[in-house]
C-alpha cells in the first residue's frame, strides 16, 4: 500500500512540474532569446538609478508581449513539449539514480553486519559509528549523491534541451525546421550527427557541478559555523542557491548558445552569432563583449553595447556585422 502511495505521489509531483513549466514557459522562452543575443526591440534612451544617461531594453514581460504580437498566444509556447519531456526524464532519472545509490549504501551496511560483527560487538560498533559520524561526513556523502544524480539526469535529458532551445531560436529567423519532436530529432542528426544531441552539454554540466558544490558547501558552512538558530537556517539554503546561481549563470548562457551554434538556423550563424568551434571560444567571445550575464536581469535591462552620449542622451552606435569567426 505504501508503495502504491509513493507511486501516486510521484505522479502528482510530475503533474505539478508540468503545470509550473507550462505557466512559466513564455517567460523562459523570452529569457532564452535574450541569452542568444536576440534583441528585436531597439533600446530607448533612459537613465540609471543615479541619473546617468543609458539605453534601456524591454523587460521580460514586454519581450513576451512582443513575441505574442508576432506569433500570437500559441507562439509563446514554442518548444514547450520537448521541454516538458526533458524535465520529466530529468526528474525520473534523478529519482532512479538516488534509489540505486541508496540501495548500494544499504547493501554495504548489511554486508558489514554479516561479515565483520556479531551480537554485542556489532551493537557496540554501531553505537560508536553513529556517534563518530559527524555532520561533515554526512555532508560529503550527500553531496556526492547529489552530484552523481544531477550529472546523470542532465546527460540523459540533454537531447530534449537541445531540441527545445533550437525550437525557440527559430523565432529569430522565423523558421520552421524544428517543428515536431520526432522531426526535430531527424533535423538535429542531419545537421550535426549524433553529437549534435549533446551540443552545449559540457558547459551545462560544469556549471551545474559548480553550482551544487558552491550552494551545498556554503549552506553547510553557514549553518555549522555561523547560524545556530533553526529559524535562520531555514533561509540559508535558498540564499546560498541564489548566490551560486548568479555565479554560474554564464555557463547557462554559453550552453544555450552552443546548443544553437552550427544548427542551420539563422540564430546560430553570422551575423546573429559567430560560428564557434567549442564552448571555450564562445565563452571568450561573449566575455570580450561583456555578454556573459545577458538575461540575468529580467525587469531592469540596460543595453551594454557601444553607445555615445549626445546632448545628455545615450545613443547606440551601429555594430559591425559579425565576422565568420572560427576560434
Amino acid at each position: 500500500m505504501s508503495k502504491q502511495k509513493e507511486v501516486k505521489n510521484n505522479w502528482s509531483n510530475y503533474a505539478v512540474r508540468i503545470v509550473v513549466n507550462t505557466a512559466s514557459h513564455p517567460l523562459e522562452y523570452a529569457k532564452v532569446l535574450i541569452q542568444l543575443g536576440h534583441e528585436p526591440v531597439p533600446p530607448r534612451p533612459s537613465t540609471t538609478l543615479f541619473g546617468k544617461p543609458a539605453l534601456k531594453l524591454p523587460n521580460i514581460f514586454e519581450y513576451v508581449k512582443y513575441i505574442k504580437s508576432v506569433d500570437g498566444l500559441t507562439g509563446c509556447y514554442r518548444g514547450l513539449f520537448p521541454k516538458v519531456c526533458g524535465n520529466l526524464v530529468c526528474a525520473i532519472t534523478t529519482e532512479k539514480v538516488l534509489e540505486k545509490l541508496q540501495y548500494e549504501v544499504n547493501r554495504k551496511n548489511d554486508d558489514l553486519k554479516d561479515d565483520e560483527l556479531d551480537g554485542d560487538e556489532f551493537q557496540e560498533h554501531k553505537n560508536d559509528g553513529t556517534k563518530q559520524e559527524d555532520e561533515k561526513a554526512k555532508f560529503i556523502k550527500n553531496l556526492k549523491k547529489d552530484l552523481i544524480s544531477r550529472v546523470s539526469s542532465i546527460i540523459i535529458s540533454h537531447p530534449f534541451h537541445v531540441i527545445t532551445i533550437r525550437m525557440m531560436a527559430q523565432f529569430v529567423g522565423h523558421e520552421t525546421k524544428y517543428s515536431g519532436l520526432f522531426s526535430s530529432i531527424v533535423e538535429v542528426y542531419r545537421e550535426n550527427g549524433f553529437l549534435g544531441f549533446f551540443s552545449g552539454l559540457v558547459p551545462r554540466v560544469i556549471g551545474d557541478i559548480i553550482f551544487s558544490i558552491l550552494a551545498s558547501t556554503a549552506t553547510y558552512a553557514v549553518n555549522t559555523y555561523i547560524f545556530e538558530e533553526t529559524e535562520l537556517q531555514m533561509y540559508t539554503s535558498a540564499t546560498m542557491s541564489f548566490i551560486a546561481s548568479a555565479i554560474t549563470y554564464p555557463f547557462q548562457v554559453v550552453a544555450n548558445c552552443m546548443a544553437v551554434s552550427r544548427s542551420g538556423l539563422i540564430a546560430g550563424q553570422p551575423p546573429a552569432m559567430p560560428l564557434y568551434n567549442n564552448w571555450v571560444s564562445c565563452w571568450l567571445d561573449l566575455s570580450r563583449q561583456n555578454q556573459l550575464k545577458r538575461g540575468s536581469s529580467l525587469l531592469i535591462r540596460y543595453y551594454v553595447g557601444p553607445q555615445v552620449v549626445i546632448s545628455g542622451r545615450a545613443v547606440p552606435v551601429p555594430k559591425k556585422d559579425h565576422l565568420n569567426l572560427h576560434f
